[in-house]
């Protein structure tokens, strides 16, 4: 029988979710799913050692509520954030969610840190509203 009495390793990640506010997810789906979905997600994440650090944004038309990196240190906390989020509607402008994350929380003065891999988790319900800004170039 074999038995393991070390310390799990420690592994650093920088995760930002960037959450779908826009018309189509509606309320209900957005109060009952999208927040219980998250708030069961982090709540499996290893924020309260410090080896993950969690930053939210929501988006429809312009981009909405948010918390960076470095707001909180707690799981509890990032699910309390979370449970009080509200739904705005508009439409699915995930072009401009992804360049605030890029610009806004994804900066060292938003907690991002330099020696954690960057994780960024998209949830949406479909195709943003300007589908091309969004397409992953080739290089060109």
């Amino acid at each position: 029988m074999w038995s393991v009495s070390a310390a799990p390793p420690v592994c650093p990640v920088d995760i930002v979710f960037v959450v779908d506010e826009s018309g189509s997810i509606g309320t209900g789906t957005f109060n009952d799913l999208t927040k219980q979905f998250l708030g069961e997600l982090v709540g499996n994440l290893d924020i309260d050692s410090g080896n993950t650090r969690v930053g939210l944004v929501t988006y429809s038309t312009r981009v909405g509520e948010r918390f960076y990196l470095n707001d909180y240190s707690t799981v509890a906390a990032v699910q309390s954030a979370i449970s009080a989020l509200s739904f705005s509607s508009g439409l699915t402008n995930t072009a401009t969610a992804l360049e605030f994350v890029r610009t806004s929380m994804l900066t060292s003065s938003a907690g991002d840190r330099g020696n954690a891999p960057n994780v960024v988790v998209l949830l949406s319900d479909g195709m943003s509203n300007r589908p091309t800004d969004t397409q992953v170039s080739n290089g060109d």
